[in-house]
């Protein structure tokens, strides 16, 4: 059975590792802020290229962790893409504050920049909200035009929390994605590309006060110790077995897996690119394919291809059938679906393809014959 994320040959191939590491740690007795756990953020900064990296329990709670730092509250609007996983937008109304969809880039899936300004504009023009942040995602691998949403950000001293949950690894000229804006995020939730056997996630940044900050809300506010509480915090830590997974895993990153998913990437693209429409990856970035995303002409199509791959016993998935504006959670907030147009197209048309460093070269090509039989049938 072909895997869409292949989590099992990545673990045979670095068994005795993963075992060992975990072992250690068993042995040790140490599982909640074990020596793995700071080698493992020392590690992260450095490869990202930032001073702070702080662990914690998952990339929901990473982003949370940020806007409570930065006090974000009601009567607070973030800016965020409409296309992307629901925890985006959920931590900003956690807070009480109002997340303001974006329509999406048809290109690259990222938020569109111009509609960004637009947006940020039209809030400041009703005088209802204030603007405070915006939430740029790094979907499927590929980071947001962070340099131009950077410079929007500076025009309206907004603060910018870049969500890498899917973008580790990837990066533009040069500069790794977790490295933009004020503050960035990652999951390593086990299919993402660098994941871990569990939840987890980390915050990275090259401020100090809020690394320390972050570091004592992640702990239930903590000050001095743990029973020294001089704020209301999360219990949010990454434990020692994950990061101690997470270690060998980054090793394997580091050395061979980034490079393999570009590989995959252009073993596709050879294949796919007279017969559907395949990622668009502008000059200068660099993804980290979180997933390998594919666009038909219109629903129909992608569902008979999506059928028509299962009884193959090929695996795909739709990221995402429902934009964040339609979600029940948000239909409070005011949002005409007019202003949406990508962002409903892409739900229909988009379909993701099995897609990590060990997929091998007989099954994309398996992949690409089917979809050309099933598209010029």
């Amino acid at each position: 059975m072909m895997e869409f994320r292949d989590l099992k040959a990545q673990y045979q191939r670095y068994k005795e590792e993963i075992d060992k590491a975990i072992q250690k740690v068993l042995v040790d007795a140490s599982f909640i802020g074990g020596a793995e756990i700071k080698r493992l953020e020392d590690r992260l900064a450095e490869y990202v290229g930032v001073k702070h990296c702080i662990t914690c329990a998952n990339g929901t709670d990473a982003m949370s962790l940020v806007m409570m730092a930065w006090d974000i509250k009601e009567g607070d609007a973030v800016f965020i893409p409409d296309f992307t996983f629901f925890s985006t937008g959920e931590v900003v109304a956690f807070r009480g504050a109002t997340p303001v969809f974006v329509d999406v880039d048809r290109n690259t899936f990222n938020i569109d920049t111009v509609k960004l300004e637009e947006a940020i504009q039209r809030t400041l023009d009703k005088g209802k909200l204030t603007p405070k942040a915006i939430i740029p995602v790094d979907l499927y691998g590929l980071p947001a035009d962070h340099f131009e949403i950077d410079r929007i950000a500076k025009k309206y001293n907004l603060l910018v929390l870049e969500d890498g949950a899917q973008g580790f690894g990837g990066s533009i000229n040069g500069k790794r994605a977790c490295s933009f804006g004020d503050a960035a995020t990652t999951s390593f939730f086990p299919a993402k590309p660098l994941g871990c056997y569990g939840d987890g996630g980390a915050i990275f940044t090259d401020n100090d006060e809020l690394a320390e900050l972050i570091n004592s809300l992640k702990v239930h506010g903590k000050g001095d110790s743990k029973y020294d509480n001089i704020r209301i915090g999360l219990n949010s830590r990454l434990d020692t077995i994950q990061a101690a997974v997470l270690n060998v895993k980054l090793t394997a990153f580091i050395e061979h897996e980034l490079d393999d998913v570009n590989r995959v990437y252009k073993l596709y693209t050879e294949r796919l690119s007279d017969v559907v429409e395949i990622p668009v990856i502008p000059e200068g970035f660099h993804s980290s394919f979180a997933q390998y995303t594919i666009k038909l002409k219109n629903k129909e199509e992608r569902d008979a291809l999506q059928v028509k791959l299962k009884e193959v016993n090929i695996p795909s998935m739709v990221y995402y059938v429902k934009p964040m504006h339609k979600q029940r959670a948000f239909a409070e907030y005011e949002n005409a679906d007019s202003d949406f147009e990508v962002t409903n197209e892409l739900c229909d048309k988009v379909l993701s393809l099995p897609m990590h460093p060990y997929l091998k070269e007989k099954e994309i090509i398996m992949i690409s014959t089917v979809i050309s039989k099933r598209i010029y049938r």
